[in-house]
């Protein structure tokens, strides 16, 4: 139910219990879910907490509630089971709230809250191209995004880019040793395909020094460290350091044909970047706090002289921080990075849309922050996500057996042009209709099916199974939006279309609707709780599962009801204005998700 809703019946059951047991109960204490569908009512109220108040049993405790309620406007009628209140809504105050709803602007677009978030993901490394893990983080943080703006935030997209360190000088010392001059244009491969494919040379061509001494007992770890090309990426790093001219024209060649075809990728995906961040310019960061932390005794030094914090206290470990040569570590020059953001933009909240393997990190560097003394160290907030799986099993990029982000949009299209061909329904689409079509449904099933989930869980991920139009898929509510924009376009066959309205401001007095309307209004009515409940989790999953459902009334109500064939030119008006209001939010809702919504289908 929508907030608005929610809070006048909160309201009304503080008036209720005050009139009846002369008490002021909370306003976070009433707790009201969705009536269970074998059940009478809209809304249920679980009254056991009433009782040590009231000193009766929960079923009288909730009949005397429900006989005060039903002298409000907003409860119609009400019924007891056992300690459960089932109330139902005044169908007047739905239907006047459905036309205020519709009159307030653009629906699903929040006013604005005053407060600024910052949502920091996607986070490449500059030595491949992105994989189906990356587009997991790149859904789920553009996503967030979106629906925080949607949610009155002022947001700010950022993208830290890896672009420096050994695994980039792998594929630098790799393209240096083997690359012949090779570029983009002359292979004619993508820029970051190409830095790719010499990291995975790299690796494979170590493999084969290693086998040696891996055969006469040496450890692995022990063998790739003195590895001839080890031992030159090496070099390659501290050259780069050392601003060697040779390195660093060679390493941003190779970045920028990754920044190239990073960019591609981007936008394929419907993903953009307010703020860029390069670790290049970072990594030398955060000493500075080091400093401020060893004077306020929140760091102490080893007699090696490296720098460290004792976390024994908060259930974690002790942590280098500074090695004793006086080089950083990662979580030094992400201490010095988080100060530069904030010092940047002075947000809020600042969301960091990394996977659940860097979860320790990540509990280490909010705390360190608090322990400085920041006070915006109190607004960070670590968006962990599981993994993404295929049926073949998980992916290694060392070997090359990814899953490319291009790769997977190309099945993602080729997947739905063959679907939706089996069932025939383009034949009046000229060839590039019909392409961007494909393009629609085909990311349109990989987004929803990535998002549909938990950020928190692991997914398996099912290419097939994500393109089915009848489960829980992005082409099934797709499909919904397309079948009622069939409805309205069939509205210029009427002699009296100028005098519809879809906007309900015609809507007569004692108007009394079907159990299906009643649904569909109260599922609209939820979008904008919605909206907020998926801001405040940062969680698409909980959208995504509200534009199944909708999706589902609407086939359900227009599979039992006619629409543009009901006599009754105020009925057939209603229900216009319920299509045409479902089909708004269907659109407003996955664009919250980056997902387009073809009007044919």
């Amino acid at each position: 139910m929508n907030g608005f809703l929610l809070e006048e019946l909160k309201k009304c059951i503080q008036l209720a219990v005050n009139q009846v047991y002369r008490f002021d109960l909370p306003f976070e204490e009433i707790q009201l879910q969705e009536t269970r569908k074998e059940f009478e009512g809209d809304l249920t109220w679980v009254v056991f907490p009433i009782t040590r108040i009231s000193k009766k049993s929960p079923e009288k405790t909730a009949q005397e509630l429900g006989e005060t309620l039903v002298q409000f406007p907003l409860v119609q009628a009400y019924q007891v089971v056992k300690g459960f209140l089932n109330l139902s809504l005044n169908e007047d105050f739905l239907l006047s709230e459905l036309k205020s709803y519709t009159q307030k602007g653009e629906i699903g677009i929040l006013s604005p809250n005053g407060q600024r978030v910052m949502v920091e993901f996607s986070s490449p490394n500059t030595n491949k191209p992105l994989h189906l893990g990356h587009v997991r983080n790149n859904l789920l943080g553009y996503s967030v995004s979106s629906i925080l703006k949607a949610a009155g935030y002022e947001v700010i997209k950022t993208c830290l880019v890896n672009d420096r360190g050994i695994h980039i000088c792998k594929s630098m010392v790799a393209y240096k040793n083997w690359g012949n001059g090779e570029s983009p244009s002359s292979s004619h491969i993508k820029g970051d395909h190409l830095v790719g494919k010499y990291y995975v040379l790299f690796e494979k061509e170590l493999k084969k020094e290693i086998e040696g001494p891996l055969s006469q007992g040496m450890e692995e770890e022990q063998a790739r460290s003195l590895a001839p090309l080890m031992v030159e990426a090496k070099k390659m790093l501290q050259d780069w350091e050392n601003h060697d001219p040779e390195v660093l024209k060679l390493w941003s060649q190779m970045n920028t044909w990754v920044y190239e075809g990073f960019q591609e990728s981007y936008s394929r995906l419907g993903i953009s970047f307010d703020q860029y961040y390069y670790e290049s310019n970072t990594y030398l960061l955060g000493k500075d706090l080091i400093e401020e932390g060893l004077e306020k005794m929140v760091f102490f030094k080893k007699p090696d002289g490296s720098v460290w914090i004792d976390l024994t206290e908060e259930g974690l470990d002790e942590k280098l921080v500074l090695r004793s040569d006086g080089t950083s570590v990662y979580i030094t020059q992400d201490l010095g990075t988080a100060q530069l953001k904030y010092e940047d933009f002075h947000m809020d909240r600042s969301i960091h849309v990394v996977g659940n393997e860097q979860d320790y990190h990540f509990k280490v560097l909010f705390l360190i922050l608090e322990k400085l003394g920041k006070p915006w160290a109190k607004g960070l907030y670590h968006l962990s996500y599981g993994m993404v799986d295929l049926p073949s099993g998980k992916m290694k990029s060392r070997e090359g057996t990814v899953v490319d982000a291009d790769d997977l949009m190309d099945q993602m299209e080729n997947t739905a042009a063959e679907q939706t061909e089996i069932l025939g329904k383009t034949e009046s689409l000229n060839q590039d209709e019909k392409e961007e079509l494909y393009r629609k449904i085909g990311f349109g099933a990989l987004k929803y099916y990535l998002l549909r989930v938990d950020p928190q869980k692991r997914i398996l991920f099912d290419p097939k199974e994500s393109i089915d139009l009848q489960g829980n898929t992005g082409p099934f509510i797709q499909y919904s939006y397309a079948r009622i924009q069939s409805i309205l376009r069939k509205l210029s066959l009427y002699p009296e279309k100028e005098t519809i309205s879809l906007r309900f401001d015609q809507v007569p007095a004692n108007f009394k609707t079907n159990i299906e309307e009643k649904s569909l209004i109260k599922r609209i009515l939820q979008f904008n709780g919605i909206i907020e409940e998926a801001a405040r989790n940062f969680s698409p999953a909980i959208l995504a599962g509200y534009l199944y459902d909708l999706a589902k009334l609407f086939n359900h109500f227009y599979h039992l009801h006619q629409v543009l064939k009901v006599e009754d030119p105020e009925i057939r008006n209603f229900r216009l204005g319920l299509c045409s209001l479902t089909g708004e939010i269907l659109k407003n809702g996955t664009a919250l998700m980056g997902i387009e919504v073809p009007e044919k289908m």
